[in-house]
């Protein structure tokens, strides 16, 4: 098979499926090594680029998917029906960045860490297709865990949860509120040669359940 053929199959796979496609799948159905297909779609990239086109090709972790360029996003809007484009409040993009960060997080730590229902929140982002359950947890009740999906990255314009920015140091306030440590000092770090050297610490829904259960039973023998 002849290059220009299999680019031919790949761009018309990626464009009729409309989604992800596994870098597996495309081995099995052009039946070439995964070299060729690596080389074959870097290629299209490129000649995507270069020849000023509306589309571009992205992987997404293990695979590949079409769409258009972020410059051309603007012209997009009028022709789409703005009916189906997912609008995210406040609430549920909170619960969408817990996620993204604690993947395999029920929702009762989630709860946790912002401290008001959030069931609304989840409903909405599985409705998305931003969020898919991740299966039972190991605890008591075996309660369902959450994960965010290959059209979050999508959306975000992510290739993994690699991509995801990383968060600043943080420390708890006497009312359990987050509060930036150190901001200024931070940005300046980052804008060092050795940025990859710092450490950052994502809040953690575990160790925010043991918090509350000490504060709990300070308030239960005070009460006493």
């Amino acid at each position: 098979m002849g290059d220009d053929k299999a680019k031919g199959i790949i761009e018309a796979i990626l464009f009729a499926t409309g989604r992800c496609i596994k870098f597996g799948e495309l081995i099995n159905i052009l039946e070439l090594n995964s070299d060729t297909i690596n080389r074959l779609i870097s290629e299209m990239q490129i000649e995507y680029e270069n020849e000023n086109r509306g589309i571009q090709i992205v992987r997404v972790e293990d695979g590949f998917t079409l769409a258009s360029k972020t410059e051309y996003h603007e012209y997009l809007y009028p022709a789409l029906d703005k009916r189906i484009k997912p609008t995210l409040s406040q609430a549920s993009l909170e619960v969408l960045a817990i996620i993204a960060y604690n993947q395999r997080i029920t929702k009762a730590d989630i709860e946790n860490i912002r401290g008001v229902d959030s069931s609304a929140s989840i409903y909405r982002l599985t409705e998305y297709n931003l969020i898919e359950q991740a299966g039972k947890a190991d605890l008591p009740g075996k309660p369902m865990t959450y994960r965010t999906t290959e059209d979050f990255l999508k959306m975000f314009g992510l290739r993994s949860l690699k991509e995801l920015p990383k968060l600043p140091k943080y420390k708890l306030d006497s009312n359990r509120q987050i509060v930036i440590d150190d901001i200024e000092d931070l940005f300046e770090e980052t804008n060092k040669e050795n940025e990859n050297d710092i450490k950052y610490e994502a809040p953690m829904p575990s160790e925010n359940i043991i918090q509350n259960k000490k504060l709990k039973e300070k308030e239960t023998n005070i009460n006493e």
